[in-house]
This record gives structure tokens, sequence and C-alpha cells, in this order.
């Protein structure tokens, strides 16, 4: 299980502090926030968590390691032909899937991930870790826990007929992680528990 420290809103002197005591890679969720820190780090590396536009696209895979909210088919087709032509593939990515079929969030709906694999597996360029996606807002880890194992129960469900989707499960966050962990994530995103509080606006 790997902790991906998730450096929204910190400064990239906090985390000039961080990669000097040996955490090089940081998440984030938009490019620009990205581009701008990765400038001034030299040395790190980054992967992209927040919602991705295509018109980003290529600013994206030229940064980022890894994308872990891919949420269509034609965002998808977009990394993999870039990555391509960049000499990047085959590209890391994960598919965000919208468990809860919560209007406010990003991704597939399970149904629609399971007419939709074959599709995703077939794209030239793409290496598919696994699913991701983002827990409910709770009051607690253990609220979160059935949106989790829903991702994980999906994940063995579509593999069972599309090995090209890998194992990996990106879920969980500072105030759900326990959960997360406790129900296979391979990947859990940290930002808080890390770094502390975000500075209000």
């Amino acid at each position: 299980m790997a902790i991906l420290p998730v450096s929204k809103s910190v400064s990239a002197g906090r985390l000039a502090a961080a990669l000097a005591v040996g955490m090089s890679t940081f998440a984030e969720n938009r490019v620009q926030e990205a581009e701008a820190k990765a400038a001034e780090l030299h040395g790190s590396r980054w992967q992209l968590v927040g919602r991705l536009q295509s018109n980003k696209a290529a600013r994206a895979v030229q940064l980022f390691e890894q994308i872990h909210s891919v949420d269509s088919v034609d965002l998808a087709r977009r990394i993999g032909r870039l990555a391509a032509d960049r000499g990047r593939a085959p590209y890391p990515i994960y598919v965000q899937v919208n468990v809860d079929d919560d209007p406010a969030k990003s991704g597939f709906a399970p149904a629609a991930l399971e007419n939709e694999i074959d599709a995703l597996a077939a794209l030239d360029g793409l290496a598919l870790l696994g699913l991701m996606t983002v827990g409910r807002d709770v009051a607690t880890a253990e609220q979160a826990r059935p949106t989790f194992r829903a991702l994980r129960e999906l994940s063995e469900q579509v593999r069972a007929r599309q090995p090209r989707l890998g194992p990996g499960l990106s879920m969980g966050m500072s105030h759900d992680f326990e959960s997360a962990v406790e129900e296979g994530a391979t990947v859990v995103r940290l930002g808080r528990v890390l770094f502390g509080e975000r500075p209000t606006a």
C-alpha cells in the first residue's frame, strides 16, 4: 500500500523541506499549481488526482507520471494518443468511478464502467492501473467503508472478464483512509494528515 502526499495549497517552500527529507512524489488537483511547484522543486515527481479538462491533457501528460482521475473514454483516448506522440506510452492511469452516484463528483457510474471497460482496454498508449474513487462526505471513516468496499468488489468483477484492468485501488483520504486500507486500498491520497489544515481563503 502506497501513501501519496497531496500537496494542494501547500507552498513550494514547505514541499522543499519535505523533499529534503526524502518525500519526492506529490499529488495535485490542478495542472497549473503542479506546474508552478515543479518549476521550483528540482527532483520532485508529480501525479494528478483532480479532474482533468481535455484542453489541459497535453500539459498533464508532460508533467505527471500518473493520472488518477480519468473519467471518460474520450479523455482516456486523448491521454493515450498524447502519451504515444510524446514517447510516454504506456501511460499509467486510474479510471475514476463515482461509486455513490454523487452529482458533485466525477467518474463513471459502476454500470457504465462495466459497459465501457472493453473500450478503455482497447485504447493504445495506456496502462490501466486500476480504479479510483472519492469517498462520501461523512463524519467518520467507518461511514465511508461502503464506498470503498463497493469499489473493491467492482474491481474484482470487472477484472474477472477484462484482465487489462489492473488491481490498483486509489481510494481513501485524510478523513477516511483507515477504512480504505482495510477494504484493500493500494494507494491512499493524504493531504491534511501530512501537511496540516489547508489555509482558508
